[in-house]
């Protein structure tokens, strides 16, 4: 297993792409200064993107299309597929869903996370009642703590407010920005990083 880096965190940006960013302005201009923030930091920056060619949809994601009329979005080999603004640094990770909302349904994706050590997973990109909460239900689960810088998200259906209060609810999620992360180095919950360097509480 690989050391966990000195933050204790790793930052997920889901699913910033091209087809997912229309309409949705200032998301991707703050996530890429969290994304320089961390990297500056040394916290580990992961990618992850969807794929959602009929090919690789169920029957039931087809039936739903096809009933509410929806198009497919980020098609294999499209400029809607492709990243939008914040791209991923040499020697960083990119996995890729096929038509899934979960980060976890990525081949890989869990079992890198495991590689790393780290226990807080920073969630950014798109969309907040969509991807970012169906992948940090999974985390809790797991074990992971989460937190998820409000102006690197916004919602796709649900108002944005309501979505960010049910993922503390549920999830103890911790709501900051990107601007205060990169300010504090908080990057980590509190409880963890009190854990590592030893201290009683």
């Amino acid at each position: 297993m690989r050391a966990a880096g000195l933050s204790g965190a790793a930052l997920v940006v889901v699913d910033l792409q091209n087809d997912f960013c229309e309409g949705v302005p200032g998301v991707a201009e703050q996530t890429g200064k969290t994304v320089a923030a961390a990297r500056k930091a040394g916290v580990e920056v992961i990618f992850v993107r969807f794929l959602g060619d009929e090919r690789y949809q169920g029957p039931s994601w087809r039936a739903r299309n096809r009933l509410l009329g929806k198009r497919t979005r980020c098609r294999e080999d499209t400029a809607g597929a492709r990243f939008h603004s914040v791209r991923p640094a040499p020697g960083e990770r990119v996995f890729t869903k096929y038509a899934k909302f979960d980060a976890f349904l990525a081949a890989g994706f869990g079992e890198y996370l495991a590689t790393l050590g780290v226990h807080t997973l920073v969630l950014a990109g798109l969309f907040s009642d969509v991807c970012v909460d169906t992948t940090a239900r999974t985390a809790f689960q797991r074990g992971y703590h989460i937190t998820v810088p409000a102006d690197c998200t916004t919602s796709l259906h649900l108002d944005p407010g309501a979505v960010l209060r049910f993922m503390a609810v549920l999830y103890g999620a911790r709501i900051t920005t990107g601007e205060e992360l990169a300010r504090t180095g908080g990057w980590a919950h509190r409880e963890e990083q009190d854990h590592d360097a030893g201290v009683s509480r």
